[in-house]
């Protein structure tokens, strides 16, 4: 058999086999609507900017003590630098995944500014005043002292687990209203890079789930319980946020009450709509009002005309 070896493999080489097709084999199915970019798919995939815009600057700043200002200025197009960001005390196995996170959003950016346009970055609010002020909206008191999420790594993740949701279930939201093929390609790896970011953080905080976060005797569990009833408060549409533990009856098909990732009762992913989006980031439930992450509000022909009314 050996001596057919060389043989077999030339035959399997790729130059071999395209030799008998007519059509390359890699090339996508053709859209079934010719159009690439739809006017409303600007608009929508524009608004997440602000979100990614949030996540670029926390992760880089938290991983390197630099943000996109330094790893890729030209995609904050002049917009102010973020207030309050800075280095975060991370183990190192959390630091290198917090990196690539920040890396990615910096794609996130360009494929998105590359691909509809852009705006600068908003002023971004990323200071540990900030956060702790979510913090204490979440737990209805003033925790002592001051949640900081720059800390440890904990508290990171628990920071962390406030953001990238929301950019998940806003392009779950988007996703029925964007047309155009090449729009369509852009939210669906958009989409699912942000859901992989936010299982890993979800699954790194469930691995410590029923452990007290120093100093509030209040395990992690507790923590992303409170932040989700939070966003679902702020947000006024019910249900599209849990915690990583539920009543087994919110659980997968009502049978658990292990929550590693926040679904629905058919385990889809929750949805969200731009002004449920801004309710929950300016933390004001009121997309009309900015604040928190946006203190003068989200840049883009959305968030703009929602703050103009």
């Amino acid at each position: 058999m050996v001596p057919f070896l060389p043989l077999i493999l030339l035959l399997l080489s790729p130059d071999v086999v395209s030799l008998g097709q007519s059509n390359p084999t890699c090339a996508p199915m053709p859209p079934v609507i010719a159009i690439p970019i739809f006017p409303l798919d600007v608009d929508l995939l524009q608004f997440a900017l602000n979100l990614e815009h949030i996540e670029a600057d926390f992760f880089l700043f938290a991983a390197l003590g630099r943000g996109l200002d330094s790893i890729a200025p030209e995609l904050a197009m002049g917009g102010p630098p973020p207030i309050g960001a800075r280095k975060a005390n991370l183990d190192e196995t959390t630091r290198l995944i917090i990196e690539e996170f920040g890396y990615q959003e910096v794609g996130h950016l360009r494929a998105i500014k590359t691909t509809v346009g852009g705006f600068p970055r908003p002023l971004l609010d990323l200071s540990a005043h900030n956060f702790a002020k979510i913090m204490n909206d979440a737990f209805g008191y003033h925790l002592d002292p001051p949640f900081d999420p720059y800390i440890d790594t904990i508290n990171f993740l628990l920071a962390s687990y406030v953001i990238p949701y929301m950019g998940l279930v806003g392009y779950v939201g988007a996703n029925p209203n964007i047309n155009g093929y090449v729009t369509k390609r852009l939210l669906a790896g958009l989409l699912a890079v942000e859901a992989g970011q936010d299982a890993i953080i979800r699954d790194r905080l469930y691995q410590h789930m029923h452990e007290f976060v120093p100093p509030y005797r209040i395990t992690v569990a507790e923590f992303t319980d409170r932040i989700s009833a939070l966003r679902n408060r702020l947000a006024m549409c019910g249900i599209k946020d849990e915690g990583l533990l539920v009543p087994p009856v919110l659980g997968a098909e009502g049978r658990i009450a292990t929550n590693v990732i926040s679904a629905n009762r058919n385990s889809l992913a929750y949805r969200r709509t731009p002004a449920e989006v801004l309710r929950v980031v300016y933390g004001t439930g009121n997309e009309h009002q900015p604040g928190g992450f946006l203190p003068k509000g989200g840049n883009g022909t959305i968030a703009r005309e929602l703050l103009a009314h």
